[in-house]
């Protein structure tokens, strides 16, 4: 059974077409109107092994918050709806990533609760246009989204475009090891029978 989602969400902030799926190639096609974003989201696809799509327009006359938040909803929900019962899939994921001077460290749990932990402070308020606060905000929208519990740690790192991209491409790493099928256990990995 193919593990693809598509998901369309539309609110008078935004407008967002969102296609993924999870046994891809890293195949990303991109434009969300903000630069920042798209290059975060293409690096993702890459590192997770996922192709996605986004097309999104948003009121980036006021700022790109509502864009990059409501991506992160739409890309959350896809990955629940791309994964389905869950059965077959490791569930855990983690990936300690190290770019630079930067090192950063994130864990999943695709456990059908929401939980996000953000130990990654910014030193400065914007990368170029974009402001840093959102990329926790992408992830808390992801992980609520997502119904998955997720914990993000920067241990060191000077550069604010490395620590955001670190914490993606440890996100993408973990999700990747997470979604992958356990070979050796069968059905739904929770001794409760679902997640």
């Amino acid at each position: 059974m193919a593990r693809k989602a598509s998901i369309e969400r539309t609110t008078r902030e935004t407008s967002i077409r969102l296609e993924l799926a999870l046994d891809g190639s890293g195949a990303a096609t991109i434009g969300t109107g903000v630069g920042f974003l798209d290059h975060m989201l293409e690096l993702f696809a890459k590192h997770a092994a996922v192709d996605l799509k986004v097309e999104a327009t948003g009121d980036l006359n006021v700022d790109a918050h509502h864009t990059t938040e409501d991506v992160g909803i739409c890309l959350g929900q896809a990955l629940r709806q791309a994964l389905g019962d869950k059965a077959g899939i490791r569930r855990y994921g983690d990936c300690t990533l190290p770019m630079d001077e930067t090192l950063v460290t994130a864990a999943i749990d695709l456990s059908g609760r929401d939980y996000l932990v953000w130990r990654a402070p910014f030193s400065a308020a914007k990368i170029g246009e974009f402001d840093t606060e959102l990329v926790e905000d992408f992830w808390q929208a992801f992980a609520s989204n997502a119904q998955c519990n997720l914990h993000v740690v920067l241990h060191h790192g000077r550069n604010n475009h490395h620590i955001a991209e670190a914490a993606f491409k440890a996100c993408a790493r973990a999700l990747r090891m997470a979604v992958e099928p356990d070979g050796r256990l069968t059905g739904v990995p929770s001794t409760k029978g679902a997640l």
